[in-house]
């Protein structure tokens, strides 16, 4: 029986918790990545000789997906098609706390670790299973990665402009959801498993699809009440205007929000329209709504006359929500993400340094610190499974991913 050590200082919130990491690609790693950071003893395991699908996401030689997603984790090998293999599996997994998988629908049944086997193994076991549509249903056994998701959920037909192409996103937000919400309820059924004096394994049934679903928020409500879907607006709200991103004198953009009322009539007094809320096509809010075009037509006639940095001035005295559109370029050298230390370091395995985001919050006042780095591959198989050299026979293992 493997014995599972502490990696962590006592100090995080999640240092007494253990994880062990089945998944592949983003949706898996993004819930473990939460928790890692949060101090748990994260255990990736990974198939032999490739590894995570998510080391070959790479750039200029580096997998930079894994520097970001999988630092503060421990990798180990193992060939999950062998008998070694998953014995030792089953060895980590009666002393953990939390497995995550997303393998297709069965396959963990297949390998002889359906619920009942694992309650066995491990009654206090919470395991969290991710797949594109669900455990059960139509499309069970369909294959879910994220960009179909992205596209059936709803969230494509929403995005864009009306007169282009439904767009999907350029990261991956399905799976980054669903990571999100499987870090929340894994932590809440370990909460529950922790109260119990007769405990049961936890199951949570997690799709890729339902966690993007939700987040259209009142659209099934709003579709019901008036039999209109929301149609592609670009960067403009279909509940309230002005908003929009603007050009500015320089050839750059400015994004402004005014939906409240009192930054609605600053906004009119700064850009010389005191009249403009006894005009009935900006009276109100809906009259706001319906003459858009002549409202964002006056406002990008007013920043078309400022560079970025005047506009920021402009709108800032007067307190006006409006921000510059940034990318990574600026953001590197924003004194916001510079001062709130928003990007720490890290080393590659090659040696090279590489910029990751830091853990996005702080904990009275104490940001989690990066504890290790992104691991090579089995870097970690000696300390965990030391006694079972054999276990990372290097014949084709760990196929079935769902995300």
């Amino acid at each position: 029986m493997t014995t599972i050590p502490s990696t962590v200082t006592t100090d995080m919130p999640l240092a007494d918790v253990k994880v062990v990491d089945l998944s592949r690609l983003v949706s898996g790693n993004m819930l473990t990545h939460v928790l890692a950071d949060l101090g748990a003893t994260v255990l990736k395991v990974e198939a032999p000789i490739k590894g995570d699908e998510l080391r070959a996401w790479q750039r200029e030689g580096m997998s930079t997906y894994w520097m970001a997603y999988c630092r503060n984790k421990d990798s180990l090998e193992l060939n999950l098609r062998s008998a070694e293999g998953m014995s030792a599996l089953r060895d980590l997994l009666e002393r953990a706390d939390i497995l995550v998988e997303n393998f297709r629908p069965g396959t963990l049944e297949r390998m002889g670790l359906d619920r009942a086997a694992l309650h066995a193994l491990n009654p206090r076991l919470v395991v969290v299973r991710i797949s594109g549509w669900g455990q059960t249903g139509m499309f069970a056994e369909k294959g879910g990665f994220g960009s179909l998701i992205e596209a059936m959920s709803g969230f494509a037909a929403m995005n864009g402009f009306a007169d282009r192409p439904p767009a999907l996103p350029p990261f991956a937000l399905a799976d980054s959801v669903a990571g999100l919400y499987g870090a929340s309820l894994a932590l809440a059924a370990l909460h529950k498993q922790r109260a119990s004096s007769q405990p049961e394994v936890q199951e949570i049934d997690l799709s890729l699809f339902e966690p993007l679903f939700s987040l259209l928020g009142p659209q099934a409500a709003e579709y019901q009440l008036t039999g209109k879907t929301t149609p592609r607006s670009g960067s403009r709200s279909p509940t309230h205007a002005p908003r929009n991103v603007y050009r500015t004198k320089d050839d750059r953009w400015v994004a402004l929000s005014a939906g409240m009322e009192g930054t609605l009539h600053r906004l009119f007094e700064a850009i010389g329209m005191p009249d403009a809320r006894s005009d009935p096509r900006f009276a109100t809010h809906e009259a706001r709504l319906k003459n858009i075009e002549a409202l964002d037509e006056l406002i990008q006639g007013h920043i078309a006359t400022l560079t970025l940095e005047d506009a920021l001035e402009f709108f800032r005295v007067r307190d006006i929500t409006a921000g510059p559109v940034c990318d990574i370029a600026d953001l590197l050298e924003h004194p916001y993400v510079i001062e709130r230390e928003l990007l720490v370091e890290q080393t590659a395995p090659d040696g090279r340094k590489v910029l990751v985001h830091a853990a996005p919050y702080r904990i009275n006042g104490r940001r989690p610190p990066i504890r290790k780095q992104a691991p090579a591959l089995g870097q970690h198989h000696d300390i965990w499974l030391g006694e079972r050299a054999d276990s990372t026979n290097t014949s084709q293992a760990n196929e079935e991913v769902s995300s």
